[in-house]
């Protein structure tokens, strides 16, 4: 089975429930033959716009594009477009078989073309044992798999995922998020994929689609909206992320009286918000750097994490187990950063770099 992933474009989508904006002015490309995450909190309309690229939902305005065509009026039916849903979504009182295969009945196809079709979709997705068992006779992660080669029988153009692991567990989410990324690389399916967990989407995507209250905050690869976030909202929303008021002037940054050399193209001097992240902190008991106080320090196995308290503010800090062991609570610490975890954002009332420190 080979996928014939197609691009996907949205030009001006806006959906209104009566006053309620739930997606605003969304303009999106989706490249053929990769998985794009639609990233974002509770109500930021990301849902929305997966199942108006479904055809579920009709934009109030705006047009959507499937392999060039204009399928805004078409019916979902007509779209060539698959989903996964967070429910499975599965018949219990079908076998797997008859699950898989109840899309190409409707079809109308013969019985030689569905059994093929539908083995072959149970083998793409290691149950090929389970075609004669029922959902309930199943696990959660084999469930999820039985609804992605329902999804995958039909052969779509595109392929859709709505929260597909939120009722897994935390290491049966990792195992399957994983068979997923490799199936979807393996067939070349142009997939989009909707969920709030920022793990999951900087783990599975070739390009991650930030929202926020229906309008999309940033486009970029995992690396970029993770290492380069373009608002403090993506900063926040992605990851853990210390977010501190600062100064920027002849090349350096200065936060509460400790200045350091940094480097980063298109910032103007003035007030701006150094954003960095937990591993990125340098935590040592004595030496150069901003001064604080270990709030708390919290041993995670592999990693410990602790909380110091600075003028600048709480800063959190991630260090390896082997490199931050020796550190306790209520001493006193310097904080440096490594400036491949840090990056300069707008200060909070304005623009990147505004005057008036």
């Amino acid at each position: 089975m080979k996928g014939v992933g197609v691009p996907v474009r949205l030009v001006g989508v806006t959906k209104r429930f009566g006053p309620v904006v739930a997606v605003d002015r969304v303009d999106l490309e989706v490249p053929e033959g990769k998985l794009v995450t639609l990233l974002g909190p509770s109500g930021c309309g990301k849902t929305t716009t997966l199942r108006i690229v479904a055809g579920l939902e009709r934009p109030t305005s705006g047009r959507v594009w499937i392999a060039g065509e204009d399928v805004t009026e078409l019916p979902a039916a007509r779209r060539g477009v698959t989903m996964v849903f967070q429910s499975y979504a599965l018949f219990p009182h079908l076998t797997v078989f008859e699950n898989v295969a109840y899309g190409l009945r409707v079809q109308r196809l013969p019985a030689a073309e569905v059994r093929r079709r539908v083995l072959e979709a149970l083998e793409l997705v290691g149950l090929p044992q389970a075609s004669g068992r029922y959902p309930a006779q199943l696990s959660g992660g084999q469930q999820q798999r039985v609804a992605l080669a329902r999804a995958l029988v039909m052969q779509p153009r595109v392929l859709l995922f709505d929260e597909p692991l939120s009722n897994l567990d935390a290491k049966l989410r990792r195992r399957v998020r994983a068979e997923i990324r490799t199936l979807q690389q393996r067939l070349g399916i142009t997939s989009v994929y909707v969920t709030h967990d920022q793990s999951e989407a900087l783990a599975l995507s070739d390009v991650v689609v930030v929202m926020n209250e229906g309008r999309v905050e940033q486009v970029g690869t995992p690396e970029e909206v993770y290492r380069k976030p373009a608002t403090r909202f993506v900063a926040d929303f992605i990851g853990e992320a210390n977010l501190l008021d600062a100064t920027y002037r002849d090349g350096a940054v200065e936060v509460a009286g400790y200045r350091f050399p940094f480097t980063q193209d298109g910032v103007r001097e003035g007030r701006v918000t150094l954003m960095v992240r937990p591993e990125a902190v340098v935590v040592a008991p004595d030496g150069t750097g901003l001064p604080g106080l270990v709030r708390s320090a919290f041993f995670l196995g592999t990693s410990v994490e602790y909380l110091v308290e600075t003028p600048a503010g709480e800063v959190l800090a991630s260090r390896p187990y082997r490199e931050g062991r020796d550190l306790r609570s209520g001493q006193e610490v310097r904080l440096r950063f490594d400036e491949t975890g840090a990056y300069l954002l707008p200060a909070p009332e304005g623009r990147l770099g505004a005057e008036g420190a």
